[in-house]
């Protein structure tokens, strides 16, 4: 485990939680892109696990507080996963667009089948991955540009290796 990938995973979290306040609720769930564009991020320039790591505690404390519900689990952790893991294949950013594929097809789906019932709401398959895909699609483009950003304002930083 390495201290830099913590401190880095703590950044995120701590970013998400403050930025959850730009939520657009929707139905039973919470809208929010930068949560999206993070766990991208998180995926590229951290891996897999680390991302899962951030979205998962990010869920937590964001439900805690009230600016998010119980479908911040299935609407954040499946997105960081899949990107992750297709930057540790391919080394390309450009596996931040797949952040939608984890996020709306995965993670609506199980909102649909999971969490829904659990909490007592309703809504089919189509619902979740249409209102997930509202707020991932937007956030996997701007997560694009943010680590291009990240990686011209810190150079040194050798992510690979961290």
């Amino acid at each position: 485990m390495s201290t830099k990938k913590v401190a880095f995973v703590g950044l995120f979290i701590s970013l998400e939680v403050l930025l959850s306040g730009t939520s657009i609720p929707v139905g039973a769930t919470k809208i929010m892109p930068l949560q999206h564009t993070f766990n991208a991020a998180a995926g590229v320039l951290l891996g897999p696990w680390y991302a899962v790591t951030a979205a998962f505690f990010t869920a937590f404390i964001r439900i805690a507080l009230g600016t998010g519900t119980i479908f911040a689990f299935p609407g954040s952790i499946f997105g960081g996963l899949v990107v992750g893991y297709l930057y540790k294949t391919f080394k390309r950013d450009q596996a931040v667009f797949a952040e939608p594929i984890g996020t709306a097809i995965i993670g609506g789906t199980l909102s649909a089948f999971l969490f829904a019932p659990a909490a007592g709401t309703g809504g089919s398959v189509w619902f979740f991955i249409y209102l997930f895909a509202l707020s991932s699609i937007p956030g996997a483009i701007i997560a694009y540009f943010f680590i291009k950003l990240i990686r011209k304002i810190l150079p040194r930083i050798n992510w690979e290796e961290l």
